[in-house]
């Protein structure tokens, strides 16, 4: 059986209203789900308003392995190594996606003993949220063809339907379908496509509001088609943004579980990083931030992503102000951008690594724009030896980088106490956060900034469609509002080959897609795309049950 499973399984649960009480939250706010799990009623947010906030901690990483890094595990185990230091602390995470689950990267629970609990439920239906998200985005689309069919009173250009179908699976055969086949009973026959659940605009919009009422209403200005006459036509155009948000009134509240040490989480939401915005919900963060003193989040992939995002995009809409961030780097990763083999990382090659360092490197580098104070989280992996850890954490010391040796995975809260205490530290120090850039730059102007300032390129180069799509958006109006960039997370570059700190390249911008309802632009570059694949051996062949009932495979 996979050891993040069996720990899991082995530890005994506390009751969740327990849990509610350690966090501060009255009985009454819970919807159960079972012992174990359960939603918190906005209604909570009238009693805590005029609390202070507490101190919000941000875990983010290098540009990971395929396998992923351990941020997840390294911010549970920070939680519970605040919580073990006598903090009060609550951790806000993303609910993971079943693509992942069934394909390479696996869940998003943590591991060893720096988990999430019942780390089977988050991992698989949980509370029902990723099917009330994919239900209210295939409604969209229901209703959509369906005005089409009847008449198309909105006059949609049918080659101009932009929104799409999505499943929470990787499924490269539907990136792009015919529809309406057949009979013409069976509607209009157009061309259409899935994206993954987790790259939809609806997504992001939970993760994006703030309240029932500000859902509906971005909902309502989502885009999803363009009429004969080119103007956009929306979700509130089609009558249906009432409905989409009764699908959602669940939703929108946050869920209540627990780590392994008992410690209050909030999961909700669970934006992918390389296509949308990569956070976790305003809504929960901000709870969280009332109900404890300090509040861990993290920001999915690498920091030239997910914190990019979490800074310009969440930070900036919510007016939130993040007090530290923790970068996650292993010796493993250091190795792959220093030029190992792939499949040789647990080799011992401190000199290798040393090579990969310039990673590491420029993401501090990018970091350091935002101005906001940082700790290096070196997660250790059971291959690592003291050499390369030796070497590593000298180089820290040596350039001035605050630096901590994690053991969260092996070791729980006992192995995240220094952590803890350097986190905590920072957060007492003056800082003068502020996003990368002003909104009211250009669409282009936004782009390059990313480009060059947290990329390292030295520009972007567009393609036609691109450059048409930046004039659409012009037209519109919606180039004041935020990029939010499509990137591969394997490379500071969009060529995912490209390990290390690549230097004299350009991004490459091949198209643009406006999602009104967050309140950002997509840009997609490279051969980033909205519906994985998976892998030749996916994680779904080892799974099952045994004689007991008992699930594996899981991780």
């Amino acid at each position: 059986m996979n050891e993040n499973l069996r720990i899991a399984q082995e530890t005994e649960t506390e009751d969740i209203r327990s849990i509610a009480e350690k966090a501060g939250i009255d009985e009454k706010y819970l919807q159960p789900y079972g012992y174990d799990k359960a939603k918190v009623s906005l209604s909570i947010n009238d009693e805590l308003k005029d609390r202070k906030d507490g101190k919000l901690i941000l875990v983010t990483a290098i540009n990971p392995t395929k396998a992923g890094e351990g941020k997840s595990t390294t911010t549970i185990g920070l939680a519970d190594g605040l919580a073990r230091t006598g903090r009060k602390v609550m951790a806000c995470l993303r609910e993971p996606s079943l693509g992942p689950v069934f394909g390479l990267k696996g869940g998003a629970a943590g591991g060893g003993h720096a988990q999430v609990i019942p780390m089977e439920s988050i991992n698989l239906h949980f509370t029902g949220d990723m099917h009330a998200i994919t239900t209210a985005n295939n409604l969209i689309a229901a209703i959509l063809d369906n005005s089409i069919t009847h008449g198309n009173p909105l006059h949609i250009d049918l080659n101009k339907v932009v929104w799409k179908r999505c499943m929470d699976m990787n499924d490269r055969e539907l990136r792009e379908i015919t529809i309406g086949q057949g009979s013409d009973k069976n509607g209009v026959v157009r061309k259409d496509g899935f994206v993954i659940t987790v790259a939809t605009e609806i997504m992001a919009i939970l993760c994006l509001s703030k309240d029932l009422h500000d859902l509906q209403n971005r909902i309502g200005r989502c885009v999803v088609a363009y009429s004969e006459d080119d103007k956009p036509v929306t979700v509130k155009d089609l009558g249906v943004d009432g409905a989409v948000t009764v699908v959602m009134k669940d939703a929108i509240n946050p869920n209540l579980v627990q780590t392994l040490e008992h410690t209050p989480v909030l999961i909700h939401g669970g934006p992918f990083a390389n296509i949308a915005h990569g956070c976790n919900s305003i809504i929960a963060t901000k709870m969280a931030l009332k109900l404890a003193d300090y509040v861990v989040t993290e920001a999915g992939f690498g920091a030239d992503l997910g914190a990019e995002k979490f800074m310009d995009i969440k930070c900036r809409m919510s007016h939130l102000h993040p007090s530290a961030v923790v970068l996650v780097a292993t010796v493993r990763a250091l190795k792959l951008h220093g030029g190992a083999d792939a499949d040789n990382l647990s080799v011992s090659d401190t000199a290798t690594m040393m090579k990969g360092i310039e990673n590491l490197e420029k993401h501090i580098d990018s970091l350091s724009q935002f101005n906001v104070p940082y700790v290096i989280a070196i997660n250790r992996f059971t291959g690592d030896s003291d050499d390369e850890l030796n070497a590593l954490t000298q180089w820290c010391k040596e350039n001035k980088h605050p630096v901590s040796i994690c053991e969260g995975w092996a070791k729980g809260s006992a192995g995240m106490t220094d952590l803890a205490d350097k986190a905590a530290q920072l957060c007492e120090e003056e800082n003068h956060f502020a996003p990368l850039y002003d909104t009211e730059s250009t669409i282009k102007e936004k782009i390059e900034t990313i480009c060059t300032k947290i990329y390292g390129a030295d520009g972007a180069v567009y393609s036609e469609t691109a450059e048409a799509k930046i004039l659409e958006m012009e037209k519109h109006g919606w180039d004041k509002l935020p990029v939010c960039m499509a990137k591969t997370p394997l490379s500071l570059s969009d060529d995912p080959q490209i390990k290390g700190r690549p230097r004299h390249f350009s991004i490459h911008v091949k198209d643009l897609s406006i999602s009104a309802g967050a309140g950002f632009i997509v840009a997609y570059t490279g051969s980033i795309l909205t519906m994985p694949g998976l892998p030749k051996e996916p994680a779904a062949l080892h799974m099952g049950i045994d004689e007991q009932g008992r699930s594996y495979g899981i991780f």
